[in-house]
């Protein structure tokens, strides 16, 4: 019995630490924010972030699993039937999320190509996308193939749209294979002309195969990033067409349907999900939290890298 309350209060205590090393070293706060964030003294807050460093519990990223953090995967994944769940600390109040799931999402995707056995992995685009990029570990994946869910050319005829999936090959040693059309078709007909250049399907085919898929999940409101594709009055459209969201350009709504509208039937991107393809959300924030649950509730995504204000938001009935 008192060897179980021995290794609660350890574990408290490593919870404690690794929580006021993560917003001193990832979130940048003084010791005396922290303390007012934790609600402890600021000495407590000196001697925390000593015993996380030298315990090993957060190298820049956090290595020890806070508990809080790991009873709201549990729940998320229990609601919305996710086969991986990682929910990061917040950084507090006035912090962008990003920063926060960053490491969280490369840490996911280093394991995958940490795999011996070759694998395709799909890669959208967007700020958590380069976010999770920037975050990578050096490491030998050339046995793996990564490939863009999105055009690589910009309406102008400019590269764009792919940075995060060449930081990420140019980190990780492998093949990045570009999805060789625009975002968005200018009409709906050329769609299928497309479709039907040899190169072009070459690229479908191979995203057909990916095991796995890294996403951003999309807010559809002014501006976008997507903003060199879609007109203000894009938006205006699919916002009264009842889209919430979007996942590699494709509008859905509130129940996670991908809605009928021109904005979607001009899209190149590839829809996820494809076939076995098991897709991977990464998001966070408070404006994050209505296409989230869309697409939750949808089954849009099987997999989910979000911070902890944001988990507690999709949980909230």
């Amino acid at each position: 019995m008192g060897t179980g309350h021995a290794e609660d209060g350890d574990r408290a205590r490593d919870d404690d630490a690794a929580r006021a090393a993560w917003l001193y070293y990832r979130g940048g706060m003084r010791q005396d924010r922290i303390a007012r964030e934790m609600g402890i003294s600021r000495q407590r807050v000196q001697r925390l972030v000593a015993r996380a460093t030298q315990e090993g519990l957060v190298q820049v990223r956090v290595e020890h699993p806070i508990s809080a953090c790991e009873e709201l995967q549990r729940d998320l994944a229990a609601r919305f039937g996710l086969a991986l769940v990682r929910v990061a600390p917040g950084l507090g109040e006035g912090a962008d999320p990003v920063a926060a799931i960053a490491p969280f999402a490369a840490q996911v995707l280093e394991r995958i190509l940490a795999d011996e056995t070759p694998q395709v992995v799909g890669l959208a685009c967007g700020k958590a996308m380069n976010a999770m990029a920037e975050e990578m570990h050096s490491m030998d994946a050339r046995h793996h193939r990564l490939v863009s869910l999105v055009g690589n050319v910009a309406p102008d005829g400019a590269a764009g749209f792919h940075e995060a999936l060449m930081r990420v090959a140019e980190r990780v040693g492998a093949p990045p294979h570009l999805l060789p059309v625009p975002l968005m078709a200018r009409e709906a007909g050329e769609v299928a002309q497309y479709s039907q250049m040899p190169h072009v399907r070459q690229a479908r085919d191979l995203v057909a195969t990916a095991g796995t898929a890294f996403v951003g999940v999309g807010v559809i409101a002014a501006p976008l990033p997507l903003a060199d594709s879609l007109t203000p009055s894009d938006v205006e459209s699919l916002r009264a067409s009842g889209a919430v969201g979007e996942l590699c350009g494709h509008a859905f709504d509130a129940e996670g349907r991908y809605i009928d509208h021109p904005c979607n039937r001009r899209m190149l991107s590839i829809r996820m999900p494809l076939g076995r393809t098991r897709v991977i959300g990464l998001a966070a924030g408070p404006n994050k939290v209505a296409p989230l649950k869309a697409a939750l509730r949808g089954g849009l995504l099987q997999g989910l890298v979000t911070d902890e204000a944001t988990a507690r938001a999709l949980l909230d009935h």
